[in-house]
């Protein structure tokens, strides 16, 4: 899924009026994150301002409604197709959600977030799930994570007996890896250092550590693989509770790769690395990549591993030497 794939923000109220004039207090109060007419306004903002970034590759524009894995990847992809395409994008079909279902939870304190669950005009066999957060009292809602997942794989979620979603901890909780430390372990999974017991074979597991391998060392280039966690802020994990007791966890996660080409042998770089690159590449190549991934986690004691529903990866920044 590339650039073009998801968008929406807005701002909503900080207190909830009750009779007798009484504040309730987002920061010490268990409350829902948000009302369902101020998640759909924020949901609008985004498809709005996505929408025309879409069109201008306007890549500063974007950081009123994302942040996070989100925010950081769509800025780079937008600063790279501005710098090759400056007259933008002519043919930008424009985003539309449908069906949009809110997955709101009861929270203490800040940050909080929401989950939209919804149905794009970019096919028809997959559900967006977009996670939006807000750092305090005031600041506006921005999309931080976003999963494209096939629609019969989209979980079901967990109530409260009022309906809301339920909202779980970093640590505490009675999953296989706790929400906190999954960004960690998953690192350390494709380091090769461990997680097989953990992480089900896929894709993005056992696959991609496999084409690794085989792709580290050819007859023109050596590559070096580094992976660390993307942990605080906005990009601090977000866990909703699954019906099956297991929960949904968004998370993100750093790649770097390092090629070392051999001497005499001619570089072919795309024109978006190129736009993001610094320094000259002669006969080596950096690439910082971020993960936006979702996944499925299952109650430990059980034998479930953690699935990967959606990962979605974009390059940050590169660096030729």
């Amino acid at each position: 899924m590339n650039r073009r794939r998801v968008s929406l923000g807005a701002a909503v109220a900080l207190t909830l009026p009750l009779a007798g004039c009484m504040t309730v207090h987002g920061e010490r109060e268990n409350i829902p994150s948000v009302q369902k007419a101020e998640a759909a306004a924020a949901l609008a903002k985004f498809t709005a301002v996505n929408n025309r970034v879409g069109r201008t590759y306007d890549s500063k524009g974007v950081a009123a409604v994302e942040s996070g894995a989100l925010g950081t990847t769509d800025e780079a992809g937008l600063r790279a197709k501005h710098a090759n395409h400056p007259q933008g994008n002519s043919g930008y079909r424009p985003l539309v959600f449908s069906d949009s279902r809110y997955l709101i939870p009861r929270q203490v304190g800040w940050p909080k977030y929401f989950v939209v669950d919804t149905a794009t005009n970019r096919g028809s066999t997959a559900r967006w799930l977009l996670v939006f957060r807000r750092a305090a009292a005031g600041q506006p809602w921005k999309a931080s994570y976003v999963a494209s997942v096939p629609t019969a794989d989209v979980p079901k979620f967990a109530q409260d007996k009022d309906g809301y979603a339920v909202a779980l901890g970093l640590a505490g909780t009675n999953l296989l890896v706790q929400p906190g430390q999954l960004s960690a372990d998953y690192a350390t999974y494709l380091g090769g250092s461990g997680g097989s017991d953990v992480f089900a074979d896929g894709p993005s597991t056992s696959q991609l550590r496999g084409d690794r391998n085989a792709h580290a060392k050819t007859a023109n280039s050596v590559t070096q693989y580094a992976d660390q966690p993307a942990e605080g802020g906005d990009f601090t994990p977000v866990a909703l509770r699954t019906a099956d007791g297991g929960a949904l966890v968004f998370f993100a996660s750093h790649h770097q790769s390092r090629a070392t080409f051999r001497a005499g042998y001619r570089l072919q770089i795309d024109a978006d690395t190129k736009a993001l690159m610094t320094g000259t590449p002669r006969t080596a190549v950096t690439l910082s990549r971020l993960a936006d991934v979702a996944a499925t986690v299952p109650p430990a004691g059980g034998s479930g591993k953690v699935v990967f529903l959606s990962r979605v990866v974009g390059l940050v920044t590169a660096k030729g030497e």
